[in-house]
């Protein structure tokens, strides 16, 4: 890996911050990044001038139209989010259930697409959420099929951290049970991120062959068993075969 250059990883840290507010001063980007204020103005002032951001009212700052653009553009050629939409689609209306699509970024999964249950009672979720992949049958489809050494090393400084009494915190366990979903083909998550949600995934793969991201339904407990699960599984396998063909798989 090439050695990241302090300066732009700064520059990003500011523009990340608006991930989760709409405006923000120069004062509050400083006490939250811990950075010199001559060093935040430098950055906000040459990410303003490019277009990332734009002045607001009382000296603060948002989002600017190159930002925009540049999402819009990722949006735009981001055929996994597109094509995923489309399967989780027809998957939710044999299952009825929930349906998600997810790709992995880092130890987190990111949800790109979702097509809600039709049942009264269903889970919550939101496209955009991130959760830690260990504990989601997404994630582990996703980290089944990094080559082991990757694995490794992307939890060499890392905790397992547990969302649920059910989560996955010993690497060795974790790392038996994704052996396991390489060789099945599909995982299983039994209220590992959620305490009132069973779910299945399976790997999606491009035309490489590569897996790009993984297909899951999600049943609240109440309608979970071990026929559902079997039917279930049966139907993410399926499910998950027509998005690769969909991506050149």
């Amino acid at each position: 890996m090439a050695r990241a250059v302090p300066a732009v990883e700064r520059a990003f840290d500011v523009l990340e911050l608006f991930l989760d507010a709409d405006e923000l001063s120069a004062p509050e980007i400083t006490a939250k990044l811990g950075l010199p204020r001559t060093t935040v103005h430098e950055l906000v002032g040459t990410l303003a001038e490019r277009g990332y951001l734009m002045s607001a009212d009382r000296g603060r700052f948002r989002l600017g139209v190159r930002s925009f653009q540049l999402g819009a553009a990722y949006a735009d050629r981001l055929d996994v989010a597109r094509e995923g939409r489309h399967v989780a689609e027809q998957i939710a209306a044999r299952c009825r259930e929930t349906v998600h699509v997810g790709v992995r970024d880092g130890t987190e999964v990111l949800y790109v697409a979702k097509v809600d249950s039709s049942h009264p009672v269903r889970m919550v979720s939101a496209v955009g959420a991130r959760l830690p992949a260990h504990c989601t049958a997404v994630g582990k489809v996703l980290l089944a099929a990094l080559p082991r050494a990757e694995l490794d090393a992307l939890y060499a400084d890392r905790r397992l951290t547990a969302m649920t009494a059910n989560s996955t915190t010993n690497r060795r366990a974790l790392r038996r049970e994704l052996d396991r979903i390489a060789r099945d083909g599909v995982a299983r998550e039994y209220c590992e991120s959620n305490e009132a949600v069973a779910c299945v995934a399976a790997p999606v793969r491009d035309h490489t062959g590569a897996v790009v991201a993984a297909l899951s339904i999600s049943v609240p407990i109440l309608r979970w068993n071990d026929d559902v699960e079997r039917d279930l599984a049966d139907l993410v396998r399926h499910g998950a075969a027509a998005f690769s063909e969909r991506l050149g798989g």
